[in-house]
């Protein structure tokens, strides 16, 4: 059996190896030094920790540093016959696996470097030369399902059974195809999530496409618990655990594309409801123009964000396209002589030369934590995932006050609604009358499938109940959903956002600082000028011919109506 090569002088460090690969940056890295010395942990799990790394790529730093090769078990098939070479009890008890065999020694996969020196013994109970390689826990734990259909073995349970397995031998190929072409009919239909969700007499799975759920699939219970184990393994998340919501990410490959998936799971009364969001890394990151912001709005968006300093506020419910908009901004703003820095939860989509962190509530590294650490990094743009609450309201005013250009999101039905909600937090009025530079109230509205989309003449009623004026429709043609193959019978094919973008002028300042309702700001921010709302941004893309008067009417209740004839 070979052993680590002797040391011909100071081994390298972990992190040096890291930042010499290019998978980290020497910033990172003292910052994870620091949190090291807080938390006594290894630097390796520090950086897992903080989300700069991935696992596998510490796990290839340790390698390199111990001088073994890595091996990714996941990767390939092992022949049955190398299998062989080791019993399945001695494989799981040792928590090793034989990948290779060349006729003369055995290559064996172990998950720490020091298992080199401690499997000496296995020499003469196998009777053949081997050496090691390393590899990842979590690739270990699928190998070991996938050739033994069971789990590790640790000390304490060497000798007993092992506990059961999350699908049962002769379910679990079908199962693991099963999530595999559920997950892979999601991205060829353009989801954007996926409900799985038990019920007394079956599973029901559901897809959201462009906005709207559809039921594409029932299971009887009996496979529940095999669907959700499978789902929890591939999203890293705690299969024993059943009582509380986890979440979790799975990456895949489908279609093509490489898709990030965010998993959230919620216990309810009849087992463990999932949903996962499906992001595209291809289409995900979109330019300022493709927002879909009118030419007058795109001008004010632009000149807002690039001010010096300054609260920018992007308002509207879960799956509006918040986090969207703000990279979008992001990457108009992103040059070499800017420094931007994140918080989110979590990280959506990648982008080079910013800095994002991840918050992570368990170690409390949380967005207020986040955001005083930040401020010590010298930063010219901070991005705030959510502002939720008095203390990360106020540490935001103040980054801003102090010259930085602060973008975060709200949720609230508008625009003006969102200098309200900061007051009600307990961010003082003359603060939050000085720090706001404007807000951005977003929805997404269903486009027409352009194959089958029909013009047609609306009727007076029509436009009213939609909120429109009829005398801007007089001699304008606009289009009404028909269906066709291309869209699914649904009319309609991809999204569009609708924006309220309201810019603070002195009248709006002077209102908040006197603190004055939500109904008052709107009535003010459209008598200046500073803002068209939401259904006037629907309206004109109807008259443009991309949506309908009934997709406005689904998006924005009539009840809005009654509001805006009352201003």
């Amino acid at each position: 059996m070979s052993s680590l090569p002797p040391s011909a002088g100071p081994r390298p460090k972990l992190g040096e190896i890291l930042v010499k690969a290019g998978v980290l940056t020497p910033e990172r890295l003292e910052d994870a030094l620091k949190y090291q010395a807080e938390t006594k942990l290894r630097i390796g799990e520090c950086l897992v920790r903080l989300g700069y790394v991935r696992d596998e790529d510490v796990v290839r730093a340790v390698a390199r540093q111990a001088g073994m090769p890595f091996v990714d078990v996941r990767k390939g098939a092992i022949p049955p016959e190398t299998l062989a070479k080791v019993p399945k009890d001695v494989a799981l008890d040792n928590n090793i696996l034989p990948v290779k065999f060349d006729g003369a020694s055995l290559v064996l996969a172990v998950t720490d470097p020091l298992a080199a020196f401690n499997l000496e013994h296995l020499r003469f109970l196998l009777g053949i030369e081997f050496k090691c390689a390393l590899t990842t826990e979590e690739a270990m734990l699928e190998a070991f399902k996938r050739y033994y259909n069971a789990e590790k073995r640790d000390a304490k349970t060497v000798g007993e059974t092992t506990r059961k397995t999350a699908v049962k031998e002769d379910d679990e190929g079908p199962v693991i195809r099963l999530v595999q072409q559920m997950l892979e009919d999601a991205v060829k239909a353009r989801a954007s999530d996926i409900h799985v969700e038990p019920m007394a007499d079956r599973v029901r799975v559901r897809l959201r496409v462009d906005g709207v759920c559809k039921t594409v699939a029932e299971y009887p219970t009996s496979i529940q618990g095999a669907i959700t184990s499978r789902l929890k393994l591939l999203g890293e998340m705690d299969l024993a655990e059943k009582r509380k919501p986890q979440d979790g990410r799975i990456a895949i490959k489908a279609v093509g594309k490489d898709v990030d998936i965010r998993v959230s799971l919620l216990p309810g009364s009849h087992g463990e409801a999932l949903v996962m969001r499906l992001l595209d890394k291809t289409t995900g990151l979109v330019s300022l123009e493709r927002l879909g912001l009118g030419g007058d709005d795109l001008r004010r968006f632009r000149k807002m964000i690039k001010r010096p300093n300054g609260i920018f506020l992007v308002t509207g419910p879960t799956g509006s396209g918040k986090t969207t908009t703000l990279y979008a901004a992001l990457a108009e703003l992103n040059r070499p002589d800017v420094k931007i820095i994140t918080a989110e939860n979590p990280v959506e989509y990648y982008l080079a030369g910013i800095n994002q962190c991840q918050v992570k509530h368990q170690i409390g590294l949380d967005f207020v934590r986040i955001l005083r650490a930040m401020l010590r990094q010298a930063p010219n743009i901070i991005l705030v995932g959510e502002i939720r609450d008095r203390e990360t309201a106020g540490i935001a005013v103040q980054a801003a006050l102090t010259g930085h250009l602060v973008f975060s999101t709200l949720h609230t039905n508008d625009a003006p609604s969102a200098l309200t909600r900061l007051i009600d937090m307990g961010v003082a009025p003359f603060l939050v009358s000085s720090a706001v530079c404007g807000v951005l109230a977003q929805r997404l509205m269903r486009t027409l499938c352009n194959r089958c989309k029909k013009a047609e003449v609306p009727t007076e009623m029509q436009i009213r109940e939609a909120g429109g004026d009829p005398s801007a429709f007089v001699g304008k043609t606009i289009y009404a959903a028909v269906g066709c193959d291309d869209c699914n019978g649904t009319g309609y094919r991809g999204r569009c956002g609708i924006y309220e973008l309201m810019e603070m002028g002195p009248a709006m300042r002077d209102a908040v600082f006197r603190k004055e309702p939500a109904l008052k700001l709107a009535e003010i921010a459209r008598t200046s000028g500073s803002m068209s709302t939401l259904r006037d941004d629907a309206l004109r893309k109807v008259l443009g011919g991309a949506s309908s008067l009934d997709e406005v009417l689904r998006v924005l209740s009539k009840e809005s109506v009654t509001v805006l004839e009352s201003l």
